[in-house]
């Protein structure tokens, strides 16, 4: 546990003074609330906000083993974005058409759910509403490009959701080489991670929640949470530590924590900007197997992130694994290889950590009123968004309201847990190699990976 947390992602460094003071106090014993939440972060802060909220009246303490927005809240990627890790097809096919396309609706709103709280409660959270782009940088990629567009189509989205790119139109909004086609959807936000998990956490502070932080929850158990510091007892306690979970007793095999890096650039010039693109500043990705993902931040950097790093034997979580040189220096290479003009300029953050994967890579929420027990997770590294939809399902789900959030698709799912080691060690790093393979096999046979493929289907994208 520490109290200074600069250095660990470009986000933490670039907080202002107001923002990165201790919010909490480490729980000082036993405590009583209506409502425990375990973990500081978007899931834990986003619920606390919609209920304090809705009951001023109500009694909620959130217990946070370092400080809110530690973990994934304060240093991910940035983008507000509309993304589920099921695709919609395996979404209708565990509830209804009708259910997929309202949970893919519902995941659109919230990108301006987040703003508009933003805006109303006067946060600066660094927002730009540029949507994403995703770069086909090869004729299968183009291919799989125009067939995600029809596959959207075939839904009954049109064109202001998800359009296709030809290369001009491309390349007026991303500079990257070689780029042949690209999809486009308005619906995600560029933003500064850890402004808005601390001016969250400051909100819900000043609306009377308690935050005790520095305080690690040891387990969880109808009725209770357990610290070191002392129990905190609550009729609902709710479990929103994401890729933290495994260090809850009993829990290593709920969600698998892999890492995700990023690197951030110092500021560009305008000169360099002029050949990059990202004028509105969009996201961007492209269409690899493995993951990339990238923003232009307020402060004119590029902050650039990809899947690489490899799951740990155990479940483990540690410092040291944040950075990885072979895996920064990767990242680097396929950042100056996009854009080349940025090849002249300095590395200023690395940095990198755990998110959360359930074992059927479905992000699920949900509250079992025979025990109390609440939880909102498995967000795959697309929480910003995710955590919000959460964090308001919860909410209604305590105060037993009836409202269409409570019936999407992926409340009340359970995922099956992962399997105990060496198989979880085993069965993650290999999908990491089937796609970091895959994208070696495409490049150089222009056919698609067929083991990229089933391994795919098999986690219903």
């Amino acid at each position: 546990m520490t109290n200074d947390l600069r250095g660990i992602s470009l986000w933490w460094d670039t907080l202002p003074d107001d923002l990165r003071t201790p919010l909490g106090s480490p729980l000082p014993g036993a405590a009583d609330a209506d409502v425990a939440i375990v973990g500081a972060g978007y899931t834990g802060l986003w619920t606390a906000y919609y209920l304090i909220r809705a009951d001023p009246s109500l009694r909620i303490a959130i217990v946070e083993a370092e400080q809110a927005g530690f973990g994934a809240s304060g240093r991910n990627g940035g983008w507000a974005s509309a993304l589920f890790p099921a695709s919609i097809a395996a979404l209708a096919k565990r509830s209804s058409r009708d259910a997929a396309i309202r949970m893919t609706r519902a995941m659109q709103a919230t990108v301006d759910e987040i703003g508009a709280v933003a805006a109303a409660e006067g946060w600066d959270i660094g927002w730009a509403k540029g949507g994403t782009v995703v770069a086909a940088r090869s004729p299968l990629q183009r291919d799989r490009a125009r067939a995600e567009i029809d596959e959207w189509r075939s839904w009954g989205f049109g064109e202001d959701d998800y359009a296709y790119l030809d290369a001009d139109d491309a390349a007026r909004r991303i500079g990257a080489t070689d780029v042949l086609a690209a999809t486009y959807t308005p619906h995600c936000a560029a933003i500064h991670p850890a402004r808005l998990a601390r001016s969250l956490a400051r909100e819900v502070v000043a609306a009377g929640v308690r935050l005790y932080e520095q305080t690690p929850a040891i387990a969880i158990e109808p009725g209770v949470v357990r610290t070191a510091h002392g129990d905190v007892r609550a009729p609902i306690v709710v479990r929103a530590t994401e890729g933290y979970t495994r260090t809850l007793a009993g829990e290593v095999r709920t969600l698998a924590p892999v890492y995700s890096l990023m690197l951030a650039t110092e500021p560009l010039p305008d000169a360099v900007w002029q050949d990059v693109g990202l004028g509105q500043r969009e996201t961007f990705s492209d269409g690899r197997r493995l993951i990339i993902y990238g923003q232009r931040t307020a402060d004119g950097r590029l902050a650039f992130g990809g899947r690489g790093a490899p799951y740990h034997f155990g479940s483990r979580i540690s410092p040291e694994q944040d950075r990885d040189p072979a895996v920064h220096a990767a990242l680097w290479r396929v950042l100056t290889d996009l854009f080349p003009a940025v090849a002249g300029a300095s590395v200023t953050h690395t940095w990198g950590g755990p998110l959360g994967i359930a074992r059927d890579w479905w992000a699920s929420c949900g509250l079992d009123r025979a025990t109390g027990l609440a939880w909102s997770g498995g967000y795959v590294g697309d929480g910003v968004g995710t955590a919000n939809l959460g964090g308001r399902t919860l909410a209604d789900l305590i105060l037993d309201r009836r409202t269409d959030l409570i019936d999407l698709p992926w409340v009340g799912h359970s995922s099956p847990r992962w399997e105990p080691e060496p198989l979880r060690w085993a069965a993650t790093n290999l999908g990491l190699r089937v796609m970091t393979r895959a994208d070696t096999v495409e490049e150089r046979t222009g056919r698609p990976s067929r083991a990229a493929e089933v391994f795919a289907r098999q986690l219903g994208h």
